[in-house]
């Protein structure tokens, strides 16, 4: 490689600096966004474009597929095209697969642009992220993780509520259309006011082989975790092959980086101690973000019968604490408070948020939820700006790029472990649940025998047949105890997610040097 050039640190000021930074997070709120904003309108384009349920899961997965592989490519990309170049290009290739995303007409030409949308999409996180941290002086960086720390918490939080408010209100293919205006203005904003990052190191040619292997790796562990609960996990041949390319792949490109000096993937900076914490906290804190917001939906919706719309309305004010606090504790960071102690803290509330969910009843309703989502807005908050400012602490300028992109791929991938885990826990605990609550629904059972009565009657009196009042009794009891079980597995998922929690705790003692490295988390990054 060449050596890194040797400038004077120089930042963007006033209105430039602004512009910088508002076209850097919307990027990422764009990307965040779209992972989640179609989940609530798989039905309306199931519908639409005449896919059947299980094909229709493949507008998402194709999304989190490419997503994937090519957020831990971008500080490798963005050194070789330069950062402005391969920045640009990102929204541009998000932006008009978007619009085709919108146009398409059949299951697979939406999947195959879905694909090229994760594509682009993964190209603005990482970027953005090194965009931000870069419009800042090293004593202001914890306020820059802040700020991007916002996008990551909001992004998969208001994806549903906008996906179900824009279907609602027009028509699916909307979800994709409302992205150009933005992309269009992004992309220039991005050719005029991104530059190019002057301690990046260009490599001396591309790792085609490393890319290779990255596919099959981070390809096939995503298919496995996203496909993994529907096919019934390794009782599945498909699930098993792909689990091995996993194995193959990732050890090629082990072997393929630690062999080079012009990897596609650095793993060689896992050297750092403070960076192989760091990929942990971001591991767990990806699976509790993404877990949380996945079982919370699903809860309200199947055990209290919430709207997709009022569910995703009650998720903002959560958010919104969020991006309140995160400023706040980027000041705290920024005055020198050990980060340890914020992460412990953000961990505590989150803990304590998980567990009141843990205790919800049939009986339970939004503002029995509110104080809990305050807690977890703070807690999140919390934990977010810290871990990010320590997974670069104390790296080389020129390595801060590669960095970034592990992390967030690291943490894409908690989220994407994290949702399997809870999927693959709540078909075991209901069907347990189940097994447990119909041992008492019997026709021995005089408390069963004078609840369907009661059912019965209810419904001759509304005008049915016997026959017709019998069978939707027993339609009636079949309901009540489908909703109880479900109460019990979401009450378990959420402490388990509680449990997960706390392991957050010992990782974060091990951290060395937190309060110096995080306050200089980047060395010099201009020098």
């Amino acid at each position: 490689m060449n050596a890194a050039p040797n400038v004077t640190a120089s930042y963007p000021t006033g209105a430039t600096r602004v512009i910088l930074v508002l076209t850097a997070i919307t990027c990422a709120l764009l990307e965040l966004i779209d992972a989640t904003v179609v989940n609530v309108s798989l039905r309306e384009i199931s519908g639409s474009i005449g896919a059947t349920t299980t094909e229709i899961a493949w507008v998402v997965t194709a999304y989190g597929i490419s997503n994937v592989i090519i957020i831990p490519l971008t500080g490798m990309l963005s050194n070789f095209f330069g950062r402005k170049n391969y920045f640009t290009a990102s929204v541009v290739i998000f932006t008009f697969s978007s619009l085709m995303c919108g146009l398409s007409t059949d299951l697979w030409m939406l999947v195959f642009w879905r694909f090229v949308q994760g594509l682009g999409g993964g190209g603005l996180l990482s970027n953005a992220q090194t965009i931000i941290l870069g419009a800042f002086p090293r004593e202001k960086i914890g306020m820059a993780n802040a700020i991007f720390g916002m996008g990551i918490i909001m992004g998969p939080t208001f994806g549903p509520t906008i996906g179900g408010l824009i279907t609602d209100s027009m028509s699916w293919h909307w979800i994709f259309f409302v992205n150009v205006p933005i992309g269009v203005v992004a992309a220039f904003l991005s050719y005029y006011f991104v530059t190019d990052d002057p301690a990046a190191v260009k490599p001396k040619r591309i790792d085609y082989w490393g890319i290779i292997f990255l596919i099959i790796g981070v390809g096939s562990v995503q298919y496995v975790l996203e496909e993994g609960n529907s096919k019934d996990w390794f009782e599945s041949s498909t699930i098993i092959f792909f689990s091995v390319m996993a194995i193959i792949g990732f050890a090629l490109l082990i072997v393929r980086s630690l062999s080079i000096d012009y990897a596609a993937v650095n793993l060689k900076l896992f050297k750092h101690y403070n960076l192989v914490l760091g990929a942990i906290l971001n591991f767990l804190l990806g699976l509790i973000l993404f877990g949380s917001v996945f079982i919370f939906p699903l809860f309200v919706q199947i055990s209290l019968g919430w709207t997709a719309t009022k569910t995703g309305m009650f998720m903002i004010p959560g958010a919104l604490f969020a991006a309140f606090s995160m400023p706040v504790v980027g000041k705290l960071l920024g005055n020198g408070v050990n980060p340890k102690n914020i992460i412990w803290l953000g961990g505590g509330l989150t803990f304590i948020f998980l567990l009141m969910l843990s205790f919800s009843s049939p009986n339970s309703s939004a503002a029995n939820f509110y104080p809990a989502f305050i807690l977890r807005g703070i807690g999140m908050a919390c934990m977010m700006s810290p871990i990010i400012s320590l997974s670069v602490a104390g790296l080389a300028a020129k390595d801060i790029g590669q960095a970034v992109g592990l992390s967030n791929a690291i943490r894409q991938l908690g989220g994407a472990v994290g949702i399997a885990l809870i999927n693959l826990f709540l078909t075991r605990k209901n069907a347990e649940v189940r097994g447990g609550m119909v041992t008492y629904v019997t026709d021995y059972s005089q408390q069963t025998a004078e609840r369907l009565a009661m059912m019965k009657q209810g419904f001759l009196a509304r005008g049915y047949s016997i026959e017709e009042a019998e069978i939707l009794a027993n339609r009636t009891m079949e309901g009540v105890i489908f909703k109880q079980q479900a109460m019990v597995s979401y009450n378990q998922g959420f402490f388990m997610v509680a449990l997960i929690v706390l392991c957050l705790f010992p990782v974060v003692f091990l951290v060395r040097n937190a309060k110096k490295q995080a306050s200089l988390a980047v060395n010099d990054a201009h020098e």
